[in-house]
Formats: structure tokens, C-alpha cells, sequence
């Protein structure tokens, strides 16, 4: 466990080390993506965090390179490592160049087919499959980089499509890599399978990139990973489960645990084992299905199935009214729940006590969710009450008030009987000054005098 969690603080430090040198020169460079419009911020921010990632990645996997037990069981054995080390580099290339200058749908899955396909040929490959009814089944070498590959490709875009707000595809890997490290390091230390030393490696070196990224990414965020970081992210959860189904000997592991070997009895006994391969895409199951309806939403609209757009599922818990920061929370409560519970259900001979708190953890997980529109209901509530109590209070009043008698009618100036004389003048032009307010008896003028001329009353006593 020590040298584990050295790696995985390498990794930490060193991305959280070059976020900043990596972002001031991308603005001094003009490496600054204008915003676009399924972006959700208001203010041009660096997306080059995929390459202090990046850095952190090799770091860690070189300084694990001269610890004892991991020079042992994870160097001397295979090429693991450089495959891993040679797909990353190619992702980082053409994520760069894809937060630069946009690369259109195609080129970028055509980029994206060959990094993979490089790391799976150089030896990250399923090598057997474990199928429920019938048993191990082992892969033919065409049909395993084809299954490699599909799934590199899945994890790569769907924690590129879940990339949309600060600190969201960061925090859904890093969970995943936990539950994967979880995995890994049971099968490696509980049944002694040194083949569960590499992916226990990698997701905890995956753990430490994301835990470095989320100090720059974390809302409001300063710099953001690009393409670069969320394909660099999906490459390592597609190479942690890949590499549990092609480094372990799943007889070997029937026989540490019941010391017999059957179809039956290593379908249930081999959960720990091919439940890896599992456990990333059920985490990122969300992004995946929002994938899917996108393509079909795109699809039957006329667009590109690869064509972005603002109907993802980030974009419609902004829309029901969810702040930035508890939309990323509730996804990574939705993840840590089928991560943990699939470990739970792995390790915990009773299975009934996981499935009881799967029911409450779901509960929870729908309040959250119905948190805005309670919230709204709340409010509408709020501001009908003062209305309510306002008119009651007035009506009660209006009723307690005893009859008054009627106001007096305004003071209308006297006529009197005006000397022999010219009339006067008619004065057309309205004095100036306030308007009597209606009801106070008006002292504009006072009766006329002898002479028939109009001389203003004063208030002076």
C-alpha cells in the first residue's frame, strides 16, 4: 500500500505543481479558446490542463519504476507501463491540437482509433472474457483488439461528453479510479495475484492526476483539461480494466479461491475479477446514456451524430434549476453509488444488507434531485402567503372601522357682488406650483375685492 500511495502523490504533486506554469503560458501565448455556445461559462478560460496531466501521469509511473515491489510485479513482467505511456502521449497530441484549432467529428475519431489501436498492440489487451451460463472464454487476438479498442473508444467519449462543468469529469474518474483501486488491490493482496499490480497501479495513479486537477478545476474554475485531459482520463479507465482481463489468469484465481474449477462455480467466484471490466462503464453509465440520446437526438434532427450541441445532462440539471456546484455533486453521488455498491456487492457475502442501502442511498439520490423544484415549490408558497394575511388583515380592519361621516365637499369661493366695473381679465395661464392634492379644500384664490381685482390669500396668521 505504501508504495501505491507514493505514486499516486507524485502524480498529485506534480500536476498540481504545472497547472499553473501551464496555464500562464498558455494565456501568454494566446492558447485561449474563445467561448462557445454549449459552454457554460462566461469568461475565455485555458483548456490545456490535459498536458500538466499529462506530465503528472509519466512522472508517476517512471518514480513507481524503482520501487521494490512494483519494479517486480509490474515492470519485469510485461510492457505495460510503455504501452500505457505511448496511447497517452498520442491522446495528449491530438487533444491539443483539438483544443486548438477544433477538429471536426471524424478526424477526431479517426485520431482517436489510433491511439488506441497503438496501446492495445503494444500489449493492453482482454485476453478472456468471463460470461455468465457458460463460463472463461477465451479471446481470438483479432477479435480482442477489436473489443480493446471499442472500448478505449467508449470511456474516452463518454468522460469527454460529461465534461461540461468545473471540476465534473475530474471527480466521476477520480471515483472510478478508487473503486477500480478497490478491485485491483483486493485481487492482489486477498487472493495473491501479482497480474492485479498494474491496474491497481494505474487507477491509483489516476486518482492522484485528478485529486492534482481539481485544485485548478474545481468552480470557479481556472483552467479546464480540453479534450486533451478527458480522453487522457477515459484511456485510463479503459487501460485499468483492460488490464485485469489481460494480466490475471482467471484459473489461477478459481483455484486461491475454491480450489475448484467449473463453469458454475467460476462464474459466481470470479466477480472480483470481471467485475473491473464492468465497474468504469456502469460509473460513467450517466454520460454513456447521455451519449447515446445525443446521438439519436442529433440524428433525428439531421445533424452529425458527432456535432456538439446543449442538451446533455449537465445542461439539463442547469436548466430544472440546479446551481454548477450541486449539479457536479449530485453526479459524483450518483457515481460514488455504483461504484462502492458493486464493491460492496463483490466482497460482502450478504448480499441482502448492500441491496437495502442501494434502495436508500436511490432515495436519497432522487430528493437531491427533486431539490429545485421543492425549492420552487417553497417559494411560490412564500409569496402567496403574505398575500393571503395582507388582504385578510385589511378586510378585518375595514371591518373594525366605525362608519365615518361623509368628507366635506371642497370649498368653493364665495360669489359676491362685484362694483360697477369692467369684468376682469380671464387668467389662461395656470399658476404655477403644487397640485392640491384631491379632497383638501383649495385656498388658490380669495374673494374679490371692491375693485373686482383678485388679490392672493396668505397663510400667515
Amino acid at each position: 500500500m505504501r508504495e501505491y500511495l507514493l505514486a499516486m502523490t507524485v502524480a498529485l504533486a506534480v500536476t498540481l505543481l504545472l497547472g499553473g506554469p501551464i496555464r500562464a503560458l498558455s494565456i501568454r501565448f494566446g492558447l485561449v479558446p474563445a467561448i462557445r455556445d454549449r459552454d457554460v461559462h462566461k469568461t475565455p478560460i485555458p483548456r490545456m490542463g490535459g498536458l500538466a496531466m499529462f506530465v503528472g501521469l509519466a512522472a508517476a509511473i517512471k518514480v513507481a519504476e524503482h520501487f521494490p515491489m512494483l519494479e517486480r510485479n509490474v515492470y519485469h513482467t510485461a510492457d505495460t507501463m510503455q504501452a500505457l505511456l505511448w496511447g497517452a502521449f498520442l491522446v495528449v497530441v491530438l487533444g491539443v491540437v483539438d483544443d486548438k484549432y477544433e477538429l471536426d467529428p471524424l478526424t477526431k475519431l479517426a485520431g482517436q482509433i489510433f491511439a488506441a489501436s497503438v496501446m492495445v498492440v503494444k500489449g493492453i489487451q482482454i485476453s478472456w472474457l468471463v460470461i455468465p451460463g457458460i463460463g472463461i472464454v477465451a479471446v481470438d487476438p483479432t477479435l480482442s483488439i477489436v473489443l480493446s479498442v471499442f472500448l478505449v473508444l467508449l470511456l474516452m467519449n463518454a468522460v469527454n461528453f460529461v465534461d461540461g462543468l468545473d471540476g465534473l469529469a475530474a471527480g466521476i474518474t477520480c471515483i472510478a479510479g478508487l473503486a477500480s483501486f478497490a478491485y485491483c488491490y483486493r485481487l492482489a493482496v486477498s487472493y495473491k495475484l501479482t497480474g492485479a499490480t498494474a491496474p491497481a497501479l494505474i487507477a491509483i495513479v489516476t486518482v492522484g492526476v485528478c485529486l492534482g486537477f481539481l485544485a485548478h478545476n474545481w468552480d470557479p474554475a481556472r483552467m479546464f483539461m480540453g479534450d486533451t485531459g478527458s480522453m487522457l482520463l477515459g484511456m485510463l479507465l479503459a487501460a485499468t480494466s483492460i488490464t485485469v482481463m489481460g494480466g490475471i489468469d482467471p484459473y489461477q484465481l478459481g483455484e486461491n479461491i475454491s480450489q475448484t474449477v467449473t463453469q458454475t462455480s467460476t462464474v459466481h467466484k470470479l466477480v472480483p475479477a470481471y467485475l473491473p471490466l464492468i465497474m468504469p462503464v456502469s460509473v460513467t453509465l450517466l454520460p454513456i446514456a447521455d451519449m447515446v440520446m445525443a446521438v439519436v437526438r442529433r440524428t433525428k434532427a439531421g445533424m452529425s451524430p458527432l456535432a456538439a450541441d446543449k442538451g446533455h445532462l449537465h445542461h439539463r440539471m442547469l436548466q430544472i434549476g440546479h446551481s454548477k456546484r450541486r449539479a457536479v455533486l449530485i453526479m459524483y453521488f450518483w457515481a460514488a453509488l455504483v461504484a462502492f455498491v458493486t464493491v460492496l456487492f463483490a466482497v460482502t457475502p450478504s448480499r441482502q444488507p448492500v441491496v437495502y442501502l442501494a434502495i436508500a442511498m436511490t432515495l436519497l439520490g432522487l430528493l437531491l434531485l427533486l431539490g429545485p423544484r421543492l425549492g420552487d415549490h417553497r417559494e411560490r408558497l412564500r409569496a402567496k402567503a403574505p398575500t393571503r394575511r395582507g388582504g385578510a388583515a385589511a378586510g378585518a380592519r375595514h371591518r373594525a372601522q366605525p362608519s365615518a361621516p361623509a368628507a366635506p365637499a371642497p370649498a368653493v369661493a364665495p360669489t359676491t357682488t362685484a362694483a360697477p366695473g369692467p369684468p376682469p381679465a380671464p387668467n389662461l395661464t395656470p399658476a404655477p406650483g403644487p397640485v392640491t392634492a384631491p379632497g383638501i379644500p383649495a385656498i388658490a384664490k380669495a374673494p374679490d375685492d371692491a375693485d373686482g381685482a383678485m388679490r392672493p390669500r396668505t397663510l400667515s396668521r
